[in-house]
C-alpha cells in the first residue's frame, strides 16, 4: 500500500473528504460511487465498476434480472 501523506477527520456524520488531487487521479467524479472492502485493519475504497457475474468483464456490461452480464456473454448463452 502507497502512503500519500493526506490526513482527513471523519465529521459528526461519519464523513470524510476525498481531496481533488486523488479524485482526479483516480477519475472519481461527483456522484459516481465507490465499493467499501475491509481488509483486516484497513478500509479500501474502490471506483464501483458493475462486471460481468460470469467472467468479470466490465466493459458492455447490461443489467439482466438483476444480474449484469457482458456482450460477449449473452452471446455465449444464446447460443
Amino acid at each position: 500500500m502507497k502512503s500519500t501523506g493526506i490526513v482527513r477527520r471523519v465529521d459528526n456524520l461519519g464523513r470524510i473528504v476525498l481531496p481533488i488531487e486523488l479524485r482526479n487521479i483516480l477519475n472519481i467524479g461527483c456522484k459516481d460511487s465507490l465499493e467499501i472492502f475491509i481488509d483486516g485493519a484497513n478500509i479500501i475504497l474502490k471506483k464501483y465498476a458493475p462486471q460481468c457475474v460470469f467472467c468479470d468483464n466490465i466493459d458492455d456490461v447490461t443489467l439482466f434480472k438483476g444480474k449484469n452480464i457482458c456482450k460477449n456473454c449473452i452471446k455465449e448463452l444464446t447460443r
